[in-house]
């Protein structure tokens, strides 16, 4: 037996001598292909039929596959060629190919690689950096990996306030994925951990999820909000599908008791204190629409961040800061009003978590009207050059 399990590996070894010059004249000469591109491809596509190959045993073939591990950073030959070979130390390539390909089958295998290495330090580094959308295109990598390990790591995140209110939505998404992520978003929301900004949309998330035990809990931890007499609203992906009026949407958009034009402008009319709506279905898709309708406090507009400022005198303003100098601090009030103040007048500022819009709206309407002021937004586009 012993001798016979010798001959198989020298027959190996030679294959391989033999199949090495060949490999690197066609990666080297682009032989049969007409690009770089193709040579580095055929190449790779020569080493993977190489089986049971031990690269600390082969000077050669190591020196072969390190130069195209190099040539192939960012594409799936590169993940190919480390999970063929095993080849450690390359939990950096691997995680930027995640980053850059969240939803392929070879981004995914990638993300799957680094956490079943136990090597995740990388990817929460990534994951509470300043490259909001590196962050958050590794999030949902991982929750596509759906390994035992991502629940434990999403859960973090979504649970740290200190993060990104982008990043830590897509955990949320990422977690209502799978079984056990599902659940450990459920155990998050009965031990309060969900912060305000995220129920709304782990809520939405766990409603539709395909596990009865799972929306059934969700409805008592996380009840999506109801709409007008207590009428139970569906979920954000069924109001989506339902189509409303335009025309109805437009007069609750400015009737006193949805109020949206007290705040907000389209078209020049309306109220300057919140976004200008004109272009927002330009900007937002139909669901984005809704969930900034629903959770306000979900995904706050740069520059209209609520702040509380404490004056000397013991007045208190509240409101969006609309100039910040050395002379003056200009704030605005829910009603586009002005108070302007001098820095040394004041005692204590601070910038608020949740969004100046109040959540709760869709309380003084049916859910038929919210679809119809969704749908009048979702029209208001920008206009295509003359």
């Amino acid at each position: 037996m012993h001798e016979s399990n010798a001959k198989t590996q020298r027959c190996r070894d030679a294959a391989l001598k033999s199949a090495l010059p060949l490999i690197l004249f066609c990666h080297l000469t682009g032989f049969g292909a007409e690009t770089l591109d193709d040579r580095t491809r055929i190449a790779v596509e020569a080493l993977l039929k190489i089986e049971d190959a031990d690269l600390n045993q082969n000077a050669k073939l190591k020196e072969t596959v390190s130069k195209l591990l190099a040539k192939t950073v960012g594409t799936a030959e590169f993940v190919k060629l480390v999970q063929h070979f095993e080849v450690p130390g390359q939990e950096d390539g691997l995680i930027a190919v995640a980053i850059k390909n969240p939803k392929t089958d070879f981004g995914v295998e990638a993300m799957r690689m680094v956490m079943a290495s136990g090597k995740q330090e990388p990817i929460r580094k990534i994951i509470a950096g300043s490259d909001i959308e590196a962050a958050r295109s590794c999030v949902e990598a991982v929750g596509n990996s759906r390994t035992k390990e991502a629940p434990v790591l999403l859960s973090k995140v979504v649970a740290d306030q200190s993060r990104d209110a982008s990043v830590r939505r897509e955990a949320v998404k990422s977690l209502a994925q799978t079984q056990e992520g599902a659940k450990a978003l459920l155990r998050l929301a009965e031990e309060q951990k969900v912060p305000d900004d995220l129920k709304f949309a782990a809520a939405s998330e766990l409603s539709i999820a395909p596990w009865p035990d799972v929306r059934k809990k969700a409805e008592e931890v996380l009840p999506l909000p109801a709409a007008q007499n207590a009428e139970p609203l569906p979920p954000v992906a069924e109001l989506v599908k339902r189509k409303g009026d335009p025309v109805k949407g437009e007069k609750i958009f400015n009737s006193p008791t949805a109020g949206c034009a007290t705040c907000h402008q389209v078209k020049g009319q309306g109220v300057d204190f919140g976004p200008n709506l004109s272009e927002i279905g330009t900007k937002l898709a139909k669901e984005a629409i809704y969930e900034s309708i629903l959770s306000p406090s979900a995904g706050i507009s740069f520059g209209y961040e609520a702040w509380n400022i404490e004056l000397k005198s013991g007045d208190e303003l509240y409101g969006i800061i609309v100039s910040d100098t050395p002379e003056q601090v200009a704030i605005k009030s829910v009603g586009g009003i002005i108070t302007k103040c001098r820095p040394l007048d004041i005692v204590r500022r601070e910038k608020g978590k949740l969004s100046i819009m109040p959540a709760g709206l869709q309380q003084n309407m049916s859910s038929q009207d919210l679809v119809d002021l969704v749908e009048y937004l979702a029209l208001l586009k920008s206009q295509p050059p003359p």
